[in-house]
């Protein structure tokens, strides 16, 4: 398995249907392209992760978000992004079902890594789901990463260490208990039209 810190490198891998593990704020990600349906397949055999299980994806900007999602609560998305939040949406046509299981929806991270900011400028959209086994401990260094990808882009230890907090903006509640869980379910419950998990 290669490793380095080639971003460029990196983009290429993707571009041309490849899958490699990423740093975010979070935990090491996979990435492979978003829209390619044979790195996605590559991504769940990688991960031994049930095809009924969806992905989420990353993206680098807003104008990237509103490209493969209906966006809701702007005003959430904008205080919590970039950061270790990812927020479901409804997906648009440009994603492919098996990203998402069929789902109308589409969990997305906008990390708050350079590095990660930096590779998916260069490649669109791509996978975020953590690099490993699925079921297993999740990677924070690059050299916990194990499973067999084409590239492990090197960025250090992530600055959280631990899963993004989950939440699903078109129902407005919290999935997944994560980084941040306090500061987003304050902001969530002070609007008053929150649920509870």
């Amino acid at each position: 398995m290669l490793v380095g810190n080639d971003i460029a490198r990196a983009a290429g891998i993707v571009k041309t249907g490849g899958v490699i593990a990423y740093p975010t704020e979070t935990v090491y990600g996979i990435g492979a392209l978003a829209t390619d349906v044979g790195a996605l397949q590559r991504v769940y055999q990688i991960k031994n992760r049930p095809l009924n299980q969806p992905l989420s994806i990353a993206v680098s900007s807003m104008e990237m978000l509103k490209s493969v999602a209906k966006v809701e609560c702007e005003d959430f998305i904008l205080k919590f992004l970039p950061g270790p939040v990812t927020v479901i949406l409804k997906k648009n046509k440009i994603l492919p079902d098996i990203l998402t299981a069929r789902s109308k929806y589409i969990g997305i991270r906008w990390p708050d890594n350079k590095m990660a900011l930096d590779l998916i400028n260069q490649t669109g959209p791509i996978v975020s789901t953590s690099a490993n086994l699925h079921g297993e401990k999740d990677p924070v260094r690059a050299e916990e990463v194990k499973i067999a990808v084409d590239y492990v882009l090197d960025g250090g230890p992530c600055r959280y260490g631990a899963p993004s907090t989950i939440v699903d903006l078109h129902e407005y509640t919290v999935v997944r208990k994560g980084i941040m869980y306090e500061e987003v379910r304050r902001y969530m419950y002070g609007c008053g039209c929150a649920t509870e998990d």
